[in-house]
């Protein structure tokens, strides 16, 4: 099911991440935004580089720095794997397969520049393609395959070139930052 970022529906939790309610994406995220359930899944591709894309400079968080291939919110009663798949479609051009978690707990806070908040139960996924990306104008401005340990060493170096889940989700991966 695609819907427009205007209709889209994002999942409210409290703070254990049970589900209290529903709100509109489009004007959820501001300087009190509500803990809600989100996604981030990196995609690599079978030579084992992993895909990072920079938002695009219209986006409403965050526009232009570099981040992991894709993040969502999954909608009421929506599976989270196939909100990945249908996240990743839409604004990569990518199908991918197993798909599979490695930070299941993660969540986070984060404040941009211009004072909106992101306020995430934000489980973390991997996920395998052999496509190359067709991205929306409107999502990603740019895109490269990278070697894992080349962004470590670039996030690591320039962590505010990165957006803060990225930085955080680096921090706290289990053993090697791969897809394995």
């Amino acid at each position: 099911m695609e819907t427009s970022e205007n209709s889209e529906q994002v999942v409210l939790v409290d703070d254990e991440g049970t589900p209290i309610g529903v709100a509109d994406k489009a004007t959820v995220h501001h300087d009190k935004t509500p803990l809600h359930l989100a996604f981030s899944c990196h995609v690599f591709r079978t030579d084992g580089k992993v895909l990072i894309t920079r938002r695009a400079l219209t986006k409403k968080t965050w526009p232009g720095v570099w981040t992991n291939a894709v993040c969502g919110h999954p909608g009421p009663d929506e599976d989270t794997t196939d909100a990945i798949a249908r996240r990743v479609r839409h604004e990569v051009g990518l199908e991918i397969s197993d798909i599979t978690p490695v930070l299941p707990d993660f969540r986070y806070r984060a404040v941009d520049a211009s004072g909106v908040v992101e306020n995430e139960i934000c489980p973390v996924f991997t996920a395998r393609t052999t496509g190359e990306p067709s991205p929306r104008d409107d999502e990603i401005s740019e895109w490269e395959w990278v070697e894992p340990e080349a962004l470590h060493r670039s996030v690591s170096g320039t962590p505010f070139a990165f957006s803060p889940w990225l930085v955080l989700q680096l921090e706290q991966w289990p053993g090697t930052y791969d897809a394995d």
